[in-house]
Formats: structure tokens, sequence, C-alpha cells
């Protein structure tokens, strides 16, 4: 379908961050074709009024667990290592593939309602991932999570490499595949280097957990004489284009590390804050040339997909954590969210940002609402006073995902019900 939004507010996270005000957006097929004045030449099946409306690229998830949507509000106000060792893997150990199913489309619904384009999922049952997003529409990496377990390895390996083989490139090129050893506090040494060459043989990204707690890095330094960082760069990993999250316990040595070896580092503020797992030094790590994204972590840490929220808390904690009101200004903030991710993600070629002959992945945002007026500054609007409830429609890949705030991809009411029964059969399994 060719599509053409009309007057509209464009917030397009381009390299001349210029924002146009009533201009237009020729989509043709799935690609933007033409920004800016009225085109005769141009057909176009659909004309959308975007008149009291933002346009701006849909936003980026760079680290999640879509599955945890079955254990939101399920496991709160713990620490991480109880938290993981008490409350989560426990009841992980008895998820199904229709649990992981029904899970992973729930958080869809909540990430189209809020804006999220794409997003970097780790977890299990990872092809009933794919085959929601198949039907969601939108975009995803699929990575299945490598908790190193004895006698398990080789089989847990191979099936990333099934994962790639029937995933990658599928749903028209929307979704990818990479190789996700869990975290260095899980994964041996040598199992960590057997993910490095199955990453390498496939040609793809590595997704891991690194630096997330004090503990963590105490208990590498104690083990490894290193922090997990040097860890896992002196094993490979950063050999190979690699998303690390969290990144919260890092040095200026990590840094450098992290720098040198072009490693995207996801932020997860909202996750982070709630298990009392610190603050990444995000405003350090931009100004040193560092690629820094934003993910929301699993609902269960979260306890949600907001990325508007994730913006918010980006923008307004490093503030207070820096004591220095400049510190990560609203711009940046929805970079790491847009462009940023897109970085992270190995797409920033396609998606990202709205510019001609990219992808269509972009989001109107309703802003004729009391919250938002007066529009002195969209961009600091963007990261302070919008709401993931304001986007009211989600274009992905050209196809209108949602307008007027209906999804037209997924049946949501099908998706609840089955959610709230096989989450009663997990709990009481």
């Amino acid at each position: 379908m060719n599509l053409l939004i009309k007057n509209v507010t464009l917030v397009p996270m381009d390299k001349k961050n210029d924002i146009l005000e009533n201009t237009n957006i020729y989509i043709l097929n799935n690609k933007i074709e033409h920004i800016g004045y009225l085109r005769g030449d141009l057909k176009v099946d659909r004309i959308i009024d975007g008149k009291g409306m933002v346009a701006m690229p849909g936003l980026i998830n760079s680290h999640t667990h879509i599955g945890m949507s079955l254990l939101r509000n399920f496991a709160d106000d713990l620490p991480l290592h109880e938290w993981l060792t008490q409350k989560i893997w426990p009841i992980e150990a008895k998820l199904t593939e229709e649990d992981v199913y029904w899970g992973s489309l729930l958080s869809m619904v909540e990430m189209i309602q809020s804006g999220t384009t794409a997003f970097c999922d780790m977890y299990f049952f990872m092809d009933q991932v794919g085959k929601g997003l198949e039907e969601a529409g939108i975009r995803g990496v699929l990575t299945r999570g490598l908790i190193e377990e004895e006698g398990k390895s080789i089989i847990k390996l191979n099936e990333t490499r099934e994962l790639y083989r029937n995933w990658n490139g599928k749903g028209n090129g929307r979704i990818k595949v990479m190789v996700a050893p869990h975290a260095p506090y899980t994964c041996s040494p040598d199992f960590i280097m057997k993910s490095c060459a199955l990453a390498k043989e496939l040609n793809t990204g590595i997704h891991i957990h690194l630096s997330e707690t004090k503990r963590e890095v105490e208990d590498s330094f104690k083990q490894h004489g290193k922090s997990p960082i040097k860890h896992v760069y002196d094993l490979g990993v950063f050999e190979i284009p690699t998303i690390a999250a969290h990144c919260v316990h890092v040095d200026d040595n990590d840094i450098e590390i992290l720098k040198e070896n072009n490693v995207s580092v996801v932020n997860n503020p909202g996750s982070n804050l709630k298990l009392a797992s610190g603050f990444a030094p995000v405003d350090k790590m931009i100004k040193k040339g560092v690629n820094v994204a934003l993910g929301t972590d699993g609902s269960s840490s979260n306890n949600n997909l907001n990325m508007f929220e994730e913006i918010n808390l980006a923008a307004i904690v490093n503030k207070a954590v820096n004591m220095d009101a400049v510190s990560i200004p609203a711009k940046t903030a929805v970079e790491m969210a847009t462009i940023n991710g897109a970085k992270a993600l190995l797409w920033s070629e396609e998606i990202g940002s709205i510019e001609v002959g990219k992808k269509a992945d972009l989001i109107l945002i309703d802003i004729d609402k009391p919250h938002l007026y007066p529009h002195h500054n969209i961009i600091s609007s963007l990261a302070y006073s919008v709401q993931g409830s304001d986007v009211d429609t989600v274009i992905v890949d050209g196809k209108i995902i949602m307008e007027n705030r209906e999804i037209k991809t997924l049946d949501v009411e099908k998706i609840k019900y089955n959610v709230g029964k096989v989450a009663k059969n997990l709990i009481n399994r």
C-alpha cells in the first residue's frame, strides 16, 4: 500500500536534526519515498491527515525479555540475585512453548500501543516469538538466551543455529537472529568462546548481559581477576558486533574497551532502579563515544514495556545522579530510543530515522492533548511529557499496524484471555 501522511510535524532524528512543520511524508510500498511538498506524480492508496500529530521514528526496545509479561507483578521488591534464583528461574523452568507464545503476543500488543516498532528479545522458545512477530507485523531480533548447563551446551548452541536458519530474514526482512550467551556468571569461558564461534559462523551479532550489579563485578574480579567487560573482551566477544545490556558498574577502562570495540550498550533505567542495581554512567559513555541505546528489560523487572517511560527516566535520572541539569538532554534521550537503538541492532541503514530511502517504520503521536500544550519544544515534549498512550498510529515496513489506537494485526481480547489462562496454569504447575 502507498501512503501519504499530510500536514504533519516531523521529528526525523536524522543528522540534520531539523523539525519540519506542516510537511508531508510519502510511503511507497515499505519505504519513505519523499518528504516535503505535495507531489501530484506520486499515486497513493491512503491519505492520513497528520494535523495535530507528530511523526517520529518508531521506538526501538534494544533489550527485553518479552515472554516475561506472564510474570508481571509476580516477583517484586527483591534484590536481583534473590529475584533470579528464588523466584524467576524456578518458575521459568516450568514454561512451555504455548506460555511464551501468548506472553510474547501480549508484550507485542503493549509495545505497539506505546510506539515501539522494533525490539531485541532474549528468552526461551524463540520460535514462538518469531511466530508472533510474523503475526504482529513489527520488527524484532530473536536471541535464544544461553545459560550453560552440564551436558546441554551443544544442544543449546544447535538450537540457536536452527533458530537462525529458520527465522533470520523472515517476515520480509523484519526478523533477525543473534547469539545470546546470557552473562559471564552463567556461562564458562569455554561456552562463551563457543558462542562467539557460532556468531562468526552465522555472520551475526552477540547479545549479552554485562556488569549489571556490583556483586557481579566483585565476583568477576575474585574469579578472573578482571571486570566482566575485560573478561569477555579477552575471550574475543567484542570481535563480533555486540549488544551489551546494562553496563551499570563500569570504570573508565571498561568504557574505553566498549568504545574501542564499537560495543553498543543498552541502558535499562527502569529495571535497574527497581532492582536497585544502580544507574549506568550513561552521560560519560556517550561523551566518550559509546553508542548507548535504551531498553525496558523484562516485564517482571520493570514492570512495563513503555519506552516513553524509559526515555523520561534516561533523561531525568542522569541529571540527578550527575548533579548536572544538562546531562542527557531530551534530544539525546530520544536518540537513545531511536537511531542509537537501530545502530545497536545493526539496522541503522534501514530504520531509526525518517529519511528518504529508509524503511517506513514510524509512529504518529497525538499532541492535541492538555498535558502536551503549549507546543514550545517538541523534542522536550517527547522526553518529558508524552505518554505511551499518546501514540495514535503505528506503521512498520510501510504497513499500518495500529490506527486511532486500534491494532490491525492482532486480536487483543483473545490474547488477554489466553494470557490469563496460561499464566494461572504456570503459577499452579
